[in-house]
């Protein structure tokens, strides 16, 4: 497999880019019936490229899916089966927690009924009240799958509406092949997302500072509004505190959908998010992808025009 963007490829994309704005930036003036070329009016930026070496190999990593781009200029650094719908298990919760972010208050309390709930929890129980904003911390570091059923049954209209607004927030943003009929990620027919709708959603999500706060968190103790109930919350990603730069977003695992894992990383001021499904070794395969692309991309500065 070779490798994307190679440097002349590159470098050929944005000369016809380049002439594509100076072509398109010819404004007409009404009073002369002259034109004038506005590109020359435009502030220059030089903008980090990332360009790969000749002498770099392909890694052969385990999982059906992966993507990862530079986030700066949404040039993809590695790929395989971008485009691949699969179960994306509990990086559903990143849509779960943009819903609840947009529903309610971070200071509202919200009481705790009767939930069926299956796997990962932080162990709510019945007529406890929670803060919203603690409901995140369970939802984003423990991964508690109680947590999403409590912010969805509570919400307007009930859990099916819920899900209704997680699925027209995949619409909003554009998430061509993701659908969802749970907020917690469970496995279902129809259930499904691809890496490359995962890395739109979450560099849409670390945009909103509450949601990037929660999911940059190691561990966290939250309590139900009575400080009676302690909840000893630690985050599932192996990454955080061990890979230098990495900052969230999510893990996600079920037996059908082996590993998933989105990662944010943030390193020398690069910022390249990775997402990854199915694999074999989520935290070990996606820290080698770290490793790989910082030792087989040099970034360059290129000039270059923009609007404001």
């Amino acid at each position: 497999m070779k490798l994307l963007f190679k440097k002349n490829q590159f470098l050929y994309l944005l000369m016809l880019s380049f002439v594509f704005i100076s072509t398109s930036a010819m404004v007409a003036d009404q009073a002369t019936g002259r034109q004038q070329s506005v590109i020359r009016k435009l502030p220059r930026s030089f903008v980090p490229i990332p360009l790969a070496k000749k002498s770099s190999s392909y890694p052969v990593l385990s999982a059906n899916s992966v993507l990862a781009i530079d986030m700066n200029t949404g040039v993809p650094l590695y790929e395989k089966n971008p485009d691949s719908q699969l179960f994306p298990a509990s990086t559903t919760k990143i849509v779960t927690a943009l819903v609840a972010l947009d529903t309610y208050p971070l200071d509202s309390v919200i009481k705790v009924g009767k939930v069926n709930i299956v796997g990962q929890k932080m162990g709510l129980t019945y007529g406890e009240e929670m803060r919203v904003e603690d409901l995140l911390y369970g939802l984003l570091v423990f991964s508690a799958n109680d947590a999403a059923e409590v912010l969805a049954d509570n919400y307007p209209d009930g859990r099916d509406s819920f899900i209704n607004a997680m699925n027209d927030k995949a619409r909003m943003f554009s998430l061509d092949n993701t659908k969802f009929y749970n907020p917690s990620g469970i496995d279902g027919l129809g259930h499904v997302t691809t890496a490359r709708d995962l890395i739109r959603v979450s560099t849409i999500a670390m945009k909103n500072p509450e949601f990037a706060k929660i999911v940059s968190t190691k561990e966290i103790i939250v309590k139900d509004i009575s400080g009676k109930k302690v909840h000893k919350l630690a985050n599932i990603n192996e990454l955080l505190g061990k890979v230098p730069g990495v900052l969230g977003v999510k893990t996600g695992w079920t037996e059908s959908a082996r590993e998933n894992l989105v990662t944010y990383l943030d390193r020398d001021n690069h910022k390249i998010m990775i997402a990854m499904l199915g694999s074999q070794d989520r935290f070990g395969e996606t820290e080698e992808l770290i490793d790989w692309i910082f030792t087989s991309y040099e970034w360059q500065e290129v000039k270059v025009a923009y609007s404001p």
